[in-house]
């Protein structure tokens, strides 16, 4: 029964969203002040509707009710409860309703909280927001139903597949589509902007949260992502250029060129129309993404639909609402206002030069990504277009950016000084050519594309704290009077500064591991050892063990420091019998910020040992340290009170007495 109430409930939350794409948009083009109120009524009950229909999915899920054709397909009675509970959303249709469920509660919280925008402006955003969830519920309830029934019901599923029985699947995959859906919100503002004609420094403080609290859900998500490739596929890589990883990393890159630009829209009331620009295309990057993983038109362990008719259907979504954003964009975008004047040299013209390598950046993985696909659709010709391609493109485009990051918060809005903010660069500067020269020593010279890069980590690492150096007055002002001056900054100036310190990081973590990693595959028999990182490490055998849907063979090895044991490693091959498949579990043990990982292969042919990869890995772990440093920094500008429009003042000032 209660898998009936969840359809119901599904079918229900369209038909209310259809009501939200329409009343409210036309109470506010009458100024109906109850019809706009509609759109906060229908968005709180869209989100309580369907979080019914996926509470009652998940309810299936962990009652493994095989009469559900899901549960069935992805779920078996020995699974762990917590990949149960994560194989709602290990599928195409769990995925999808778990999609459609984060975009109404974007929507409930928009109509909760955002009462300091103005009723039309709200009211026109929840119409539109209730646009995409239409298409999507609909979507769903045609092509991807979820509760379909099997009659007789199975007695036992066939299991969720082996790589995404694993706790990064229970993180990756609701961070990523908080940031896709995250980004709908903007997408939404720029369409209501539009409709009305309307846009102003206003309308960027009431989008610029929505827009950070999705960069930072989405930075995460494709962080967690990366590790999560990197332990479970047995690999030994963190970026692998697949086309559904570049499905993420698109948006991230539009919608950091987003972030920046909504910037100096708030602050100087500039780049209006490019802001607008910038909002649909980055949540049309995301309607691509799933568009690419939800199609079936890419074999990857991400990529979940087969069906074309499926793949029809969100083509027509996608087409619909990026080709009728961009139509309604052209037609109306000379309407907009202009923006402020400002200098080529000016914190304005950083943050331009900013969006412009980061959409071209964002181009480049674009074209890389859809050019396979284009050329077989037209000439039958398949190509693969991998990590050359991309780092002979991507990463001359990144460097110049990167060199440029520390500047724009040293140059002054309107007009700027570029020769005084350098001035304040030398000693960095100094610093990092020192780093160039010591990393190309070290490696005999034949490291000089890593030495530049580990002289341009540095470059962002302190040149990111230099800005927060000056306000505080240091070397001059008294530490007493520095300190009073860095507590009373805004937290957004030690958001951005922690955030780029964060792209250093990941900066530093890339370089080193790109340019130092070494790799050995060897056959090894229990005893034998082999030199990795410094240290030795010990083969001890392979011994069985089961879990509880899963056997494994474990390869165990010793990490020997000279004579001293340091600590144990175990690798293992994994089998299950309800999916016949087989996985390979990387052993890894992490040592400061540098990591051993190895993966045990197959038994030699000869029966004489079993086949080893092992890999040193040196800071790697910085990678995923400075995406989570980043993300602290976009929580800490989120933090900051003047984001929060309409907020009250901490303490209210004393009021003085009124003579009698």
């Amino acid at each position: 029964m209660i898998v009936e109430i969840g359809h119901f409930a599904l079918i229900l939350a369209l038909a209310v969203s259809v009501l939200q794409s329409v009343l409210p948009i036309v109470g506010a083009r009458r100024g109906d002040a109850r019809l706009m109120e509609v759109g906060t009524t229908a968005a709180i009950a869209s989100f309580s509707l369907v979080a019914l229909a996926f509470t009652s999915l998940t309810i299936a899920y962990v009652w493994s009710d095989f009469s559900v054709l899901n549960v069935f397909q992805n779920s078996h009675s020995e699974k762990p409860l917590l990949y149960k509970i994560t194989g709602v959303w290990g599928n195409h249709e769990g995925s999808m309703l778990l999609w459609v469920l984060i975009l109404v509660v974007f929507g409930a919280m928009l109509a909760l909280f955002g009462r300091d925008v103005p009723a039309s402006l709200r009211a026109a955003v929840l119409s539109v927001q209730a646009w995409i969830t239409s298409a999507f519920l609909l979507f769903i309830v045609t092509t991807s139903n979820p509760f379909l029934r099997l009659l007789p019901a199975p007695y036992e599923g066939q299991d969720l597949n082996p790589v995404l029985q694993d706790i990064g699947l229970a993180i990756h995959p609701p961070l990523l589509y908080l940031g896709y859906v995250g980004f709908s919100v903007a997408f939404s503002f720029a369409i209501a902007a539009l409709i009305d004609g309307r846009i102003d420094a206003a309308w960027a403080r009431w989008v610029r949260p929505w827009i950070l609290a999705a960069w930072i859900f989405l930075t995460l998500g494709i962080a967690m992502g990366s590790y999560w490739a990197y332990y479970e596929l047995g690999w030994g890589g963190w970026w692998f250029w697949d086309p559904v990883e570049n499905a993420s990393l698109m948006p991230w890159l539009s919608g950091t060129a987003l972030l920046h630009s909504v910037i100096v829209m708030e602050k100087r009331s500039a780049l209006k129309v490019w802001t607008v620009l910038l909002a649909i295309l980055t949540f049309s990057l995301s309607l691509l993404g799933t568009f690419l993983v939800r199609s079936g038109v890419l074999t990857s362990v991400h990529a979940f639909a087969t069906d074309p008719t499926r793949g029809t259907f969100i083509l027509g979504i996608l087409v619909a609402f990026i080709g009728g954003s961009l139509t309604l964009f052209a037609w109306r975008a000379g309407r907009l206002e202009a923006g402020g004047l400002f200098q080529p040299i000016s914190r304005e013209g950083a943050l331009v030069f900013n969006n412009l390598f980061l959409t071209t950046a964002c181009a480049t993985v674009l074209v890389g990504t859809l050019y396979p696909l284009v050329l077989e659709v037209v000439t039958g010709e398949k190509i693969s277009v991998g990590a050359p391609f991309f780092d002979l493109t991507f990463g001359p485009l990144m460097a110049p950016l990167l060199f440029a990051v520390p500047f724009g918060p040293l140059l002054a809005w309107k007009r700027g000084d570029v020769l005084a903010a350098a001035q304040r660069l030398y000693f960095v500067a100094g610093l990092s050519l020192a780093t160039v020269i010591a990393v190309a020593a070290f490696s005999g010279g034949t490291r000089v594309l890593g030495a530049f890069g580990f002289g341009l980590a540095v470059w962002l690492l302190l040149g990111s704290l230099v800005d927060l150096f000056a306000r505080s007055g240091l070397p001059k002002a008294a530490p007493s009077v520095a300190f009073a001056r860095l507590k009373g900054l805004p937290s957004s100036a030690f958001g951005a500064a922690l955030a780029h310190f964060g792209l250093g990081l990941t900066l530093l973590g890339v370089v080193s591991v790109s340019s130092f990693n070494t790799e050995a595959i060897r056959t090894m028999r229990p005893g034998e050892t082999q030199a990795v990182g410094g240290y030795t490490l010990r083969f001890d055998g392979v011994f069985p063990r089961s879990g509880p849907n899963y056997a494994e063979e474990v390869g165990r090895f010793t990490l020997l420091d000279g004579a001293d044991e340091v600590d144990e490693v175990e690798s293992a091959k994994r089998f299950y019998p309800a999916r016949q498949s087989p996985t390979t579990e990387a052993g890894i043990r992490t040592h400061f910020f540098s990591q051993i990982y190895l993966a045990l292969g197959d038994e030699a042919a000869n029966g004489g040992g079993r086949v080893v990869r092992i890999w040193y890995k040196p800071l790697i772990t910085l990678i995923w340290l400075g995406t989570v440093a980043m993300a602290a920094g976009g929580v800490l500008s989120l933090a900051d009170r003047r984001l929060r429009v309409g907020a009250p003042a901490r303490k209210a000032r004393r009021a003085k007495p009124v003579p009698a």
